[in-house]
This record gives structure tokens, sequence and C-alpha cells, in this order.
């Protein structure tokens, strides 16, 4: 099996995705409360489904929002992790910041991934072996060595919840936006500079954009410091940062002093 089948079927889970979401218009979509508050709505199973249908081979895993966790999963080297739509709250409001997240894990690594968002015309897939295209053409992030004037994307609740606040002299810019999948699609097509969360995250929200952030030049990391690893029997992770290499450690270094 080659990196372009398993590419070829990304793009067809996206597009079968984006079929199922043309019945849907966002911002008057019927939902419904999970145990913990969040919404979900008909096009979130739906699109799970179709993504099961098309995905995984039979000795692949699976590991979705949407699905209830199979710990089979771990003995697998090759596994899907998906969110079918991640942002659903932006999705329900009507606010164009959610999107399609799949991923493809090979022991522990994120390895290919796509992501897209029908409502703002952007499609971003990639693999490690073959790079990043944003709607079919080649893209990579942005070259920086320094914060100053730059982009940082970051997790509207969180800047609500004013877990923000502490960047408020910050060199560069925040601009607030929903659903981390499609900010680090932005970050990894070169329309963003840089994003992170320091608060937890579930592998299926994260997995599809570490792989595109490094297939495109960049790099992802845990507030640890450490490459995020995937399809753990906890599939959560303590936070993630994604940038261009050369922003690593000038983003290291004004974390660490704005947390003294």
């Amino acid at each position: 099996m080659s990196r372009e089948d398993d590419l070829r079927r990304i793009q067809d889970g996206l597009d079968r995705a984006t079929e199922i979401l043309t019945e849907f218009t966002a911002g008057q979509v019927e939902h419904r409360l999970k145990d913990k508050g969040d919404p979900v709505t008909e096009a979130d199973t739906r699109i799970n489904e179709a993504l099961l249908e098309c995905l995984p081979e039979a000795d692949e895993g699976w590991l979705s929002e949407e699905t209830a966790d199979d710990p089979q999963r771990l003995d697998r080297r090759r596994v899907w992790v998906v969110d079918p739509l991640d942002g659903t709250r932006e999705f329900v409001q009507g606010i164009p910041e959610w999107c399609v997240s799949i991923a493809l894990v090979e022991e522990g690594r994120a390895v290919a991934g796509g992501i897209c968002n029908p409502t703002a015309s952007i499609s971003v897939v990639g693999s490690l072996e073959t790079g990043v295209t944003l709607n079919g053409k080649p893209c990579r992030v942005r070259e920086h060595g320094a914060l100053d004037a730059l982009e940082i994307l970051a997790s509207r609740s969180e800047v609500k919840r004013g877990e923000w606040k502490r960047f408020a002299g910050a060199p560069f810019g925040v601009r607030p936006m929903g659903s981390v999948a499609y900010k680090l699609s932005l970050v990894a097509a070169g329309l963003a500079d840089a994003t992170w969360t320091l608060v937890p995250k579930h592998e299926w929200d994260v997995a599809a954009g570490a792989a595109l952030v490094t297939a495109a030049g960049g790099v992802v990391w845990s507030p640890e410091g450490d490459e995020p690893l995937f399809n753990r029997p906890m599939p959560k992770l303590t936070g993630l940062l994604a940038a261009p290499a050369g922003l690593r450690g000038p983003i290291d270094r004004y974390l660490s002093a704005a947390a003294s």
C-alpha cells in the first residue's frame, strides 16, 4: 500500500464529507448536547459513518470523536484518527471556523492528513513523504525567526476564558478562532504564522493538523517539549504548539518568561 493510496482515501473522505455538508446550513442546524455539554449534530454522525466506511482497511485501527473507543486500535500499526466535524459549536452558531479532520497515524506518529473547511473553500492535504497542498497547489509554512509582527491563532474559547490575558503585551498579534484543527491547517498552508493551545486536547482534535504542519516544513511539540505521539490508551494530549521551525526557540523562550 502506497502513500499515494492513503492520500486518495483521505481526499475521498473529505469529498464525501463535503457532499454531506451541502445538505446543512451552518447556523441553522438542529443539535443536541452530549454529557459534557458539547453540541453534536446529524452532520457529525453522518460524516463519521461515511469516513468509517471509506478510510480503514481490515488491519487498520479507528479513533473518532463520534465512535465508542475500541481498545483493539492499540494493537494496530496504522490507525485513522478522525474528527468528523471539529468546531461543531461554531458550525451550530454559523461561525465559519469549523472543519473535517482526518489523520493517519503509523506506530504513534501522525504521517498524513487532510483538513477541509468547505465554507472557507480551504482544503489542506498532505503527508510527510509528499508535502502539503492547499486546494491542490503546493504550500509550506511561513518562514520566520522572530516573534515581531506575527499573527498567532488562539482558541476562541481560551480567549473568552481569559487564558490569553498573559499575552496582552506580546510583540505578536493574537487572532481568536474556533476549531484547533482548522487553525493548524492554516499554519500548515502558510495562511497564519503559528498557533498553540496550552490546555488538554483530544488526539482527534490535533492529529491531522500535526501531520500537515510537519509535512509543510514546520514543527509541532507538546508543552513539555516532546514530539506528540498518538494512538495512546488515553487519547488526550496536554496541549500542542505548531510553528515554522525557526520560531520554536523564540516561542519557547517567550512562554517560559510569560509563565515566570
